[in-house]
């Protein structure tokens, strides 16, 4: 049993510290994989503190199907497609749209330490979102293909097919700004 589940099980339990090591664990990389789906900084870190309220409040049934990890990205996927829904039928300008955030930085570089991770990070930003999400999830998170098509909601060969074409995109990016990584 991976750590988050048993610090999940704990904190059910009543254990109420375990919630704080779920969160210390997996806090960054949701928030990074909640703004590729709504490219917006404040807006993923809100959605990812919805996430772990809702596992608080919520405490729904974790059935060790998969990993604690790939059913954290999950719920808060789903949170980010509500948004998503809400922000379409209320179309309407954030203030947060007008302030220059240095907190994504801040994060980045706390989360990706060396400089080949924050360029490859800027090249995924150029690509559509399916190609980010794949990359981000397989290579950023370390999710198995079968995870990541739970968490996408595709086929494993839907995933496979992605991935090629998501590296063979990012491998032309970086291409064009003379980079050369050897991980992809």
């Amino acid at each position: 049993m991976d750590n988050g589940a048993s610090s999940y099980r704990r904190f059910l339990e009543g254990d109420t510290n375990a919630i704080i090591d779920i969160i210390a664990d997996y806090r960054e990389g949701l928030v990074l994989f909640i703004n590729s789906f709504v490219n917006d900084f404040c807006t993923a870190e809100e959605l990812a503190e919805d996430t772990f309220v809702k596992i608080c409040s919520d405490k729904p049934k974790f059935s060790g199907k998969c990993t604690f990890k790939t059913w954290l990205f999950t719920i808060g996927k789903n949170a980010a497609l509500n948004s998503i829904k809400k922000k379409a039928r209320h179309s309407e300008v954030s203030i947060d749209d007008f302030y220059n955030i240095a907190d994504k930085e801040n994060i980045e570089r706390n989360y990706i330490k060396d400089e080949e991770k924050r360029q490859l990070l800027k090249a995924l930003e150029r690509l559509n979102d399916d190609y980010r999400q794949v990359l981000y999830l397989v290579y950023f998170e370390n999710f198995s293909n079968t995870e990541t098509t739970k968490i996408m909601n595709k086929s494993e060969r839907q995933i496979r097919n992605l991935l090629y074409r998501a590296k063979e995109s990012l491998r032309n990016i970086l291409e064009k700004e003379g980079f050369r990584y050897e991980g992809i």
